[in-house]
């Protein structure tokens, strides 16, 4: 979820996050948790979601809770990506290397 500002439009929180904003909290299901207010750095430390703010552009960005799916040192599903001349690269083809993955965008 991207916005310009810290105070949530409920509409807009449901559709992104799936968390619905009802008088007894966030709630997905059977499952509800308790807030305080609809700020998003609220609703992110509840959810446990991350949220990144910047100042400058004046923008909030809200993403997915986050579970960590690879130890250090534990193996990467494959996957290929086309580097910046389009030449395609697949991580198999590093096994038994040091590889690291950097993802970046503009915004």
């Amino acid at each position: 979820m991207i916005t310009d500002s810290a105070e949530v439009d409920p509409a807009e929180f449901e559709r992104a996050t799936g968390w619905a904003l009802k008088p007894e909290g966030a709630c997905r299901g059977d499952v509800c948790v308790i807030l305080g207010g609809r700020m998003l750095p609220e609703l992110a430390a509840r959810l446990q979601m991350p949220l990144v703010h910047d100042a400058e552009a004046g923008l909030w960005s809200l993403g997915p809770r986050v579970e960590l799916v690879l130890e250090a040192g534990g193996e990467a599903p494959d996957f290929e990506l086309p580097d910046l001349d389009g030449k395609l690269h697949r991580l198999a083809g590093e096994r038994g290397r040091k590889v690291m993955i950097l993802a970046w965008a503009p915004w």
